[in-house]
């Protein structure tokens, strides 16, 4: 199918899963995730009406956002070097992948040198696996307390991204996991200074199930753009 019936059928399953959890399908945004993928076919994308992209690496995501229209909207949804946080507080206009706080510190402090405020997610990894960024559910807490003294950064809520599963409902009990972390961070102050709090989870494999857990944000690429080398 094409990148516009693609994205039809897409949008068309978020519908349905939030119809299913009880919620308004406006409360769920769809992050088209453009990794690997040529200007000429996000453009295809924006065509078809899709607007916010989530890129994983700087270098890639500056060539494709100085070729497309200023318009657009660009996530950070990979995992973010110290080194590179002067070009993610420029390039991005949110970055969902702060999980420690001397990253979030250079963000800040760039952010601030270039007078914006820049929307950040913490990421968890509610999986524990030992390769995987993110802070631990349980450390969460104190990550939290320490972005609050940071002036120029707006914690809007979490994200994660959960052990590989081939079947969507073994994700469910992550997704659970970070909306429930979600909610008693909220509870005690933490989150939710800035609106309703964001939660980044699910992939193409598993977006409904987490939708259905509560997602805000999903972050789909292979079933928008297709397989990508």
């Amino acid at each position: 199918m094409s990148i516009r019936e693609n994205l039809e059928q897409i949008r068309a399953r978020m519908t349905a899963a939030a119809r299913r959890a009880g919620r308004d399908s406006e409360s769920v945004t769809l992050v088209a995730v453009s990794k690997y993928v040529s200007p000429e076919r996000i453009a295809e994308a924006v065509a078809a009406g899709q607007l916010l992209f989530g890129e994983n690496y700087l270098q890639e995501a500056r060539e494709k956002i100085s070729q497309l229209p200023p318009s657009l909207r660009w996530h950070c949804i990979g995992h973010l070097q110290s080194n590179k946080a002067k070009l993610a507080a420029g390039l991005f206009h949110m970055v969902e992948t702060v999980d420690r706080i001397r990253l979030a510190r250079l963000l800040d402090k760039h952010a601030a040198e270039a007078g914006r405020m820049l929307p950040v997610l913490v990421q968890v990894n509610v999986g524990r696996e030992p390769r995987k960024a993110g802070v631990l559910p349980e450390d969460a807490a104190e990550l939290l307390r320490e972005l609050a003294g940071l002036t120029h950064l707006e914690v809007r809520g979490l994200m994660t991204m959960p052990p590989f599963f081939d079947q969507p409902e073994r994700a469910r009990p992550c997704f659970r996991e970070l909306r429930l972390l979600s909610e008693n961070l909220a509870g005690k102050g933490l989150l939710g200074a800035h609106g309703p709090v964001e939660l980044s989870m699910g992939m193409s494999g598993d977006f409904e199930v987490a939708i259905e857990e509560g997602a805000t944000l999903v972050r789909v690429g292979t079933a928008l753009f297709g397989a990508r080398s």
